[in-house]
């Protein structure tokens, strides 16, 4: 067992001492670290880190490209791409994002057809149909780094897609606060001179704070308007036409998977305002005796948030051969009337 002296206690603080110098130097070297990874949206820092590489320091022997998640794409659908790349060793080098590899996308040119791609390798879809309604996506992707290096691949569009519409009423207006009161006055100073003492005069009360306003009401939400039209053949799909507010937006649904939910919503009701403050009283004054000190006024009322609006009416005009898909259309709208369903000819919506 270890003798316990006065020298070993010295010793033992030095030691200790000494490990909380490599502790503090460590928790330095860590913080530095830690600012460096904060900076680590910039690739020279992401690259000096060897979090990155550049893809000319790479003598790549080929590549290839898909997306991440499925193979197809749906109008508003936002898909990631990943390009990998194998070396003379068969290492496989891999780009960031999506892919979790060090290769920048920016040493990649990516010249997309239909669809589009943003400097993350992220491929995008417009919502509206008729841009890709039988068409078929394209991406081609070069090295500049590396002038006979590419891939190509097609990328099929896809209708079997959970599609949504919501349209809300505008919200109420706030309430107004209240406004505080007004706090009392103090007391006159009286005397408390032993030899001719005189009272203190009583501080004048608060005044309430007034009541805060009610929130006003939600607005109901606008009436809707769905129409729907079938384009049979093979693989019938439904062409769904959605107008509210003065606006339209279309669909292209296959009945096969796909599904569109469509919301109206009331605007939430606004926000009641802040009752006032009740002033505070005023002190009596110092005398002989002192001066009874005034009472608080009240504080106001917190105002009433306002009430929900309703959901808008829905009206539903469907082409007879369409009837039997109605049920991939969803329909929503909490406090507003039951939606109507009209049967009659629609053609086609574009």
């Amino acid at each position: 067992m270890k003798r316990f002296t006065s020298l070993t206690f010295l010793n033992d603080i030095r030691i200790a001492k000494s490990n909380d110098k490599k502790f503090c130097q460590a928790l330095s070297v860590s913080m530095v670290l830690a600012s460096l990874l904060a900076l680590s949206g910039c690739a020279p820092v992401q690259v000096r880190l060897g979090m990155k590489t550049y893809l000319d320091k790479i003598p790549v022997t080929s590549m290839e490209a898909k997306l991440a998640k499925g193979a197809a794409i749906a109008p508003g659908e936002k898909l990631p791409l990943v390009v990998s790349f194998t070396d003379p060793d068969a290492k496989l080098w891999v780009t960031e994002g999506e892919g979790h590899g060090k290769i920048l996308w920016k040493d990649i040119t990516v010249a997309p057809t239909v669809v589009t791609v943003n400097k993350k390798g992220i491929v995008s879809l417009p919502s509206d149909p008729r841009i890709s309604d039988g068409k078929t996506a394209h991406v081609a992707i070069t090295v500049p780094s590396h002038p006979g290096m590419h891939s190509e691949i097609d990328i099929p569009i896809r209708y079997d897609y959970s599609y949504s519409f919501r349209i809300a009423g505008s919200s109420g207006s706030s309430g107004m606060n209240g406004s505080d009161g007004m706090d009392g006055s103090s007391g006159s100073m009286g005397s408390t001179d032993p030899d001719n003492p005189s009272a203190g005069g009583n501080g004048s009360d608060g005044s309430n704070g007034t009541d805060g306003q009610d929130g006003g009401p939600g607005w109901d939400a606008s009436p809707t308007q769905v129409r729907v039209a079938l384009r049979s053949g093979p693989h019938p799909l439904l062409q769904v036409g959605v107008s509210a507010a003065g606006s339209e937006k279309l669909y292209l649904i296959d009945p096969n998977g796909g599904f569109l939910s469509v919301t109206s919503e009331g605007g939430s009701g606004g926000s009641g305002g802040k009752g006032g403050r009740g002033g505070r009283g005023g002190s009596g004054g110092i005398g002989s005796p002192s001066g009874q000190s005034g009472r608080d006024g009240s504080s106001g009322r917190d105002g009433l948030d306002g009430s929900s609006g309703r959901g808008g009416s829905i009206t539903v005009t469907y082409d007879p051969q369409a009837k039997p898909f109605l049920g991939v259309i969803r329909l929503s709208n909490p406090g507003g009337p039951h939606p109507v369903f009209k049967e009659q000819a629609v053609g086609p919506l574009w």
